[in-house]
């Protein structure tokens, strides 16, 4: 005979499927934070598209004042979105701190 017994009950039950909800929310904020690299290099791109001198027909130039501000807003909208996901990923991590070790857990 076989040196594993066969369970009583039947076949083993699987998992469940789904997630419970804060993982599963918490697991779409982690994905969201990784695309805030993806999504700066881009906006920091776009000057590069602006027009650069009067030869390419006929548009002026973009100021390098307006260009140097747009270049200092997005970076600061970077950190808000990186303060922002920041606090989320608090609220979404476990009361007992389980989610990670920003919820109060880790000093004494």
């Amino acid at each position: 005979m076989s040196d594993h017994p066969e369970p009583e009950d039947g076949p083993r039950q699987s998992p469940p499927v789904f997630l419970e909800r804060q993982g599963y929310r918490r697991r779409r904020l982690m994905d969201a934070a990784r695309l805030i690299p993806i999504l700066g290099g881009t906006l920091f791109a776009v000057p590069l598209l602006w027009p650069a001198g009067p030869g390419e027909g006929g548009d002026a130039p973009v100021p390098m004042s307006s260009a140097i501000l747009y270049i200092f807003g997005v970076w600061a909208a970077l950190i808000l979105v990186a303060v922002l996901f920041g606090r989320a990923s608090l609220r979404w991590s476990g009361p007992d701190g389980s989610g990670g070790e920003g919820a109060g857990g880790g000093r004494g």
